[in-house]
């Protein structure tokens, strides 16, 4: 007989278990499943959406209250033998109980959980009960009796095997949850059952596709138990031999073709079908080799070096039960827009949903993923032990199949801690995870999936014995650029890879006015509450330095310049660490994107607006690039095809008058960078302050100042606007602007008059003549000439004239 799913998704009510500040209506709140008690909460009415102004502060007992989660389902008996209670995902200390008996315990929102049901069924109406200790009560218990260890934050996050930044992070808000975050059901089945398969799809010594099919049977008695596989036209007989739970068969898969990250292939995936009697297991999975030279931190895929153009991916919303597919699909969409190929899933989140991975899969993104360990000791004495050797293997096994996943990273900053801030000396001889990073996790990784690299952290240079944050070897995190130094101070480094390093600016002004009520000021304090760093708001202002000049009074500057200062800040770095290929092969942007309305390092918010760091990305993530430094140009050239031309640089006045034009044949390799010494006529300014070069090789081009634009002779903005609305529907709106000065950074802002309005570019500096398009699209405009306007249209000239 086939196996029975009865989802449990209906029904459920929500009780505090002991007084709360709020009056619960009577039978319980009406509960969402998957969801969690502050979504429930929030739809019922009974707590203010704690995204907006100050609303998370007097939300704290949440997370100190126990909790009663409560359905009932109709029962009769099927003909099976055996019934499971099945929870994909309980966040996080949990009693489950069937008809008022005990089934099970939970402490892990990492993990999936099973508990036996057929027994304790009731033909009629079944009760289920879901007590949720309060995550507070649970972890600063535990940490009362393994004693404290230090972190980045006071919260006892160390001490719970939960997202870590439900405890409050430097860009979100402490929202600590409980609730059944992944789906429920009752499954009931007769004879043996398919537990878990796992899939590792690589590439023979010869080249050719392979796949090792592992599968795991909840047997019902000792017989020799005989599955199959089929892939890509494929088959092969498995057999779990008597009195055993799992078996593996490896199957060349000779006419798949590789799969390959985006710009250096296409994504071709395979179905693949596992049958063990009448039940049937489907998954997909792709075929490529990976293989990381770690000394230099290189990861190549199918024995392409990939030179990584990469963003940190956190949790796409607190509350992450409300993420859609098309939600995720969204924002992957945009990383891919920005000429991202990879995501780093970063370790003080989760391990994301299948929908994440299958996604990564068909968009050619690559993912590095961390264990859920980040900027803390981690104790390592039981029960934490025990739950995380259990949600490691489960996810590793859950994750294999996806050809995206290419590394496997023990923690977030970890290994620093331990090294360089006085972690050791708190500790003394007390554990913090140094047997989870160099010992369990890769003891799993080696035998769960030996076809990925293990890394044991990040920063990390490749030995215990070694100071994590060394630039010769592996990866470095860069945090003296925003915390303390000028963002300069990127260039006076060549690392081998980056792995994290980032700059604040502010979300998109729709996204600050919905998320703050009252006058928008860069002093208020509502908006301060939207602004998690330490003295962040000042690391803004300073951040300026003799790039921009100051905001003064004025909010509408404020905002501009400190979003354009942090798109500078980050695509100044890109440029220099780019133009080091191949010593240096990897960037990873702090962060992609915000789970709620912030000022953060974020370049698409927590509404999901680009900010203008966006548009910056997708300039100097571009497969092509100028780089100007050192008295050279630099090609960089992370196309597949060879990029030769005539590369002309032209040294103009302000005016636009040109003073010196040289042209130079070149020919750059693909997958290259190309150096070409700049003639003495454009390397060399008469006057700094009033003279700029422009780099040009086809379609590419490159403006770079001789001074900041602090020091420049830049005249007051003057140009032409013509907009015209498109006549198709939903075309929206071409806005054609003519320079009649040389204007520095364009920038098209429409979410001011509508916020669903965006633009397609942004950032384009324009010589005297000169003339740029931008399409206006998603809003119907009540004023659509407010576009050729500030504090719509903005440049940087309208800030120091």
């Amino acid at each position: 007989m086939t196996l029975r799913h009865l989802p449990l998704h209906d029904g459920w009510t929500l009780d505090a278990d002991g007084p709360v500040p709020l009056a619960l209506p009577a039978g319980g709140v009406p509960a969402t499943v998957p969801g969690c008690v502050h979504t429930d909460l929030l739809a019922a009415g009974l707590i203010d959406d704690p995204y907006l102004d100050d609303n998370e502060t007097r939300l704290g007992w949440i997370g100190r209250t126990d909790w009663t989660y409560r359905t009932t389902f109709d029962w009769a008996p099927d003909g099976h033998e055996r019934a499971d209670l099945v929870f994909d995902g309980l966040d996080t200390v949990a009693t489950v109980l069937l008809n008022g008996t005990v089934v099970g315990r939970t402490a892990d929102q990492h993990r999936s959980h099973r508990f036996a049901a057929r027994p304790l069924l009731v033909e009629g109406t079944n009760t289920v009960e879901v007590r949720f200790t309060a995550p507070y009560t649970y972890a600063e218990e535990l940490r009362e009796r393994l004693g404290d260890r230090p972190g980045a934050y006071t919260e006892p996050y160390a001490f719970i095997r939960k997202m870590a930044c439900n405890f409050g992070w430097d860009w979100g808000p402490t929202l600590v949850t409980s609730g059944i975050w992944r789906p429920a059901a009752l499954e009931s089945w007769t004879g043996p059952r398919i537990a878990s398969v796992k899939l590792l799809a690589d590439l023979a010594d010869d080249g050719t596709p392979r796949l090792s099919v592992t599968l795991d049977v909840d047997r019902g008695g000792d017989e020799a138990l005989e599955a199959t596989v089929e892939v890509a036209g494929e088959r092969a007989g498995l057999t779990v031999p008597a009195g055993q739970d799992s078996a593996t068969t490896t199957l060349p898969v000779p006419h798949a073709e590789r799969w390959w990250p985006r710009s250096h292939g296409e994504q071709p995936l395979y179905d693949v079908t596992v049958r063990l009697g009448d039940h049937t297991w489907h998954g997909r999975t792709g075929f490529r080799g990976v293989d990381l030279e770690r000394e230099a931190f290189r990861i190549s895929v199918n024995g392409e070096p990939v030179f990584v153009r990469g963003v940190n991916w956190i949790p796409d919303d607190c509350f992450p039960a409300r993420l859609t597919r098309q939600r995720i699909s969204d924002r992957l969409d945009q990383a891919v827009a920005a000429g991202v190929n990879l995501i780093r899933v970063w370790g003080g989140g989760l391990y994301e949903s299948d929908d994440f991975y299958e996604l990564a899969d068909e968009k050619g993104l690559l993912v590095w993923q961390d264990f859920p360990f980040a900027c803390a000791a981690y104790p390592e004495e039981q029960p934490l032990y025990d739950e995380v050797a259990a949600e490691a293997r489960e996810n590793v096994t859950r994750l294999a199949p996806h050809p995206s996943l290419v590394l496997w990273c023990g923690n977030n900053e970890n290994l620093e801690g331990h090294a360089d801030w006085g972690w050791q000396k708190e500790l003394g001889d007390r554990t913090w995870g140094h047997g989870y990073y160099h010992e369990l996790l890769p003891a799993i990784c080696a035998e769960t999936d030996p076809t990925r690299p293990y890394w044991p952290g990040s920063p990390y240079s490749g030995s215990p014995e070694l100071h994590p944050q060394d630039p010769a070897r592996g990866t470095i995190h860069i945090w003296d650029v925003w915390n303390r130094a000028d963002y300069r101070a990127y260039a006076d480094r060549v690392p081998r890879f980056v792995a994290e390093f980032g700059f604040q600016g502010p979300p998109a002004y729709a996204t600050l006015r919905r998320a703050v009520s009252g006058e928008l000021d860069a002093t208020a304090p509502l908006l301060a509450h939207h602004q998690k760093a330490e003295d962040g708001a000042g690391k803004l202002l300073r951040g300026l330095g003799d790039h921009l000049p100051q905001p003064g009074g004025s909010f509408d500057d404020w905002h501009w310049l400190t979003q354009l200062n942090q798109a500078r800040a980050v695509a100044f770095g890109i440029r220099h660490f780019r133009s080091h290929m191949p010593y240096c092969m990897g960037t990873i942007v702090w962060q992609l994107n915000d789970c709620w309305p912030v000022v953060s390092w974020a370049a698409v918010d927590g509404d999901g607006r680009r900010k203008p760091l966006w548009y910056a990305l997708r300039a100097v993530y571009a497969d092509r690039l100028i780089v100007v430094r050192d008295g050279a140009v630099h090609l960089v050239n992370d196309s597949d095809r060879p990029w030769a031309g005539t590369l002309r640089t032209t040294r103009h006045e302000l005016s636009g008058a040109v003073l010196a034009d040289e042209e130079i044949a070149v020919s750059a390799a693909a997958r290259t960078v190309t150096r070409v010494e700049l003639p003495r006529s454009v390397a060399e300014p008469r006057e700094r302050t009033r003279e700029v070069l422009v780099a040009r090789l086809g379609e590419v081009r490159a403006v770079e100042f001789y001074e900041e634009d602090t020091r420049l002779a830049l005249e007051p903005a003057r140009y032409d606007v013509k907009i015209t609305e498109s006549e198709e529907p939903g075309a929206g709106y071409r806005v054609e602007v003519t320079a009649r000065t040389l204007l520095r950074d364009l920038a098209l802002f429409p979410d001011r008059l509508n916020p669903a309005a965006e633009v397609d570019d942004m950032l384009v500096t324009l010589l005297p003549g000169e003339s740029a398009v931008f399409r206006v699209t998603g809003a119907v405009l009540a004023d659509a000439e407010a576009l050729g306007a500030r504090p719509v249209l903005r440049c940087v000239n309208d800030t120091l004239a």
